[in-house]
This record gives structure tokens, C-alpha cells and sequence, in this order.
């Protein structure tokens, strides 16, 4: 294994687009309190666990439940969401997702996931992928959720790799501060404005090329 370099990838918006699965969950969930959850403020739960998420939610609607109904809230949510999940094939994969996977592999570089969601392995697993990994650190792992690099650093000790010679991709605002925190490479896929701190910004993986990630040094 050649450790010089290591990956970590989120999940979420990264490898698949499970984005629009949250938001639907999430706005199902909010409608119990009579509150309609929008675009705008899903961005803002990406990268964020299931707890944290509702918390937001709770905050931005002004209302107060029981803590019996935060957590039928939160297991609903999460059963909405799985039924979404279980439909998921190869065909979820975004697009340059699996080309760059497969060339870091040939190339001997350690591969991490390091992502918020509990329903990690079960994803990877539905779209086949889970082979292409080395390590999963997922909302199973941690006890601390991004902005905190908690993630990422125990990703990265299972890699044995050292934090600053690993890159990580992430679309969500949380996770790009969870990898600067790191002092790890941070790369974000999507809207280069609401990722506007990370080191590189690409709209998907079809603009990267294997050389650049290559040529990546530490900061």
C-alpha cells in the first residue's frame, strides 16, 4: 500500500446524491410541527448527523418537543429516508465517481469513507462499491459530528496516514471545515460558493484528473 497519500470521501453528495432522499425525509419530518423546511436551509444540513439536523430544524421553526417525540421525529426520518435507500443501484453513483475511485486503487493509494451518515455501509453495499474501500469511518464511529475533524482523523489513522498527506472530498460546508480543521487537503464538489473555504472547488468529479490529485501537496 502506498501511503504517501490517502482519500477520504464523503458520502452524501460526493459518491451518490442521497442529498435529495434527506431533504424529502427531512420535509416530510417538519411538517409534523407545521413547518416547511426549504432548499436553502437543506444545504445547510448536509454533512450534519440525523440529531444535529432535527436540532436545526426544531431552531429554525421555534418549536419545542418532548425529548420521546425528538426521537420518533429522528427514527421516522431516518425509515422515510431507508426507503429511498433501498431502491439505490450502481446507476446512483455520480457521474466520474467510479473512474477516479478505480485509478486511485490501481495505484495503491489507501481509500476512506468519512461520512455523518449511520447508513453508510448499506449504501455502499446497494451500489456496489463497498470493495473499493479500505476503511469506513461513518455516524457508527463517531461521537463527535463535522464541523469537528473527528472523522477524518480517525479515518485517517486507519489509512495510517498521516493528516496532512490526506485529501478529502466533501459538498458540504461542515465537512470542508471538519477537513481544514484536519489541516488536510480539502476538495468541494458543487457550489463553489457555499464551499468557498475549501482548497480546490470542482462542480463533480468529471473535471478531476488523476494526475492533479497526484501532484496534490500537503498544505
Amino acid at each position: 500500500m502506498n501511503t504517501e497519500k490517502g482519500f477520504i470521501f464523503d458520502l452524501d453528495g460526493v459518491i451518490v446524491d442521497t442529498a435529495r432522499f434527506h431533504y424529502l425525509a427531512w420535509k416530510k419530518a417538519a411538517a409534523e410541527f407545521n413547518f416547511e423546511l426549504t432548499h436553502e436551509q437543506n444545504e445547510q444540513l448536509k454533512g450534519v448527523s440525523r440529531v444535529d439536523s432535527l436540532k436545526k430544524i426544531l431552531n429554525w421553526a421555534n418549536a419545542n418537543v418532548s425529548k420521546e417525540k425528538f426521537d420518533e421525529l429522528a427514527a421516522n426520518k431516518n425509515a422515510d429516508y431507508l426507503t429511498y435507500v433501498e431502491k439505490m443501484t450502481e446507476a446512483d453513483i455520480l457521474p466520474g465517481v467510479k473512474e477516479i475511485l478505480a485509478e486511485i486503487k490501481a495505484a495503491n493509494y489507501p481509500i476512506a469513507l468519512g461520512s455523518a451518515s449511520k447508513n453508510a455501509p448499506t449504501i455502499l453495499e446497494k451500489v456496489g462499491i463497498m470493495d473499493m474501500f479500505d476503511a469506513i469511518v461513518d455516524g457508527n464511529s463517531v461521537s463527535k459530528a463535522k464541523p469537528d475533524p473527528e472523522v477524518f482523523l480517525i479515518a485517517a489513522k486507519q489509512l495510517n496516514v498521516a493528516p496532512e498527506n490526506c485529501i478529502v472530498f466533501e459538498d458540504a460546508e461542515a465537512g470542508i471545515a471538519a477537513a481544514n480543521s484536519a489541516q488536510m487537503i480539502s476538495i468541494g464538489l458543487g457550489n463553489e460558493q457555499n464551499l468557498k473555504e475549501a482548497d480546490y472547488n470542482f462542480s463533480s468529479f468529471t473535471e478531476i484528473t488523476f494526475n492533479f490529485l497526484k501532484q496534490l501537496q500537503p498544505k
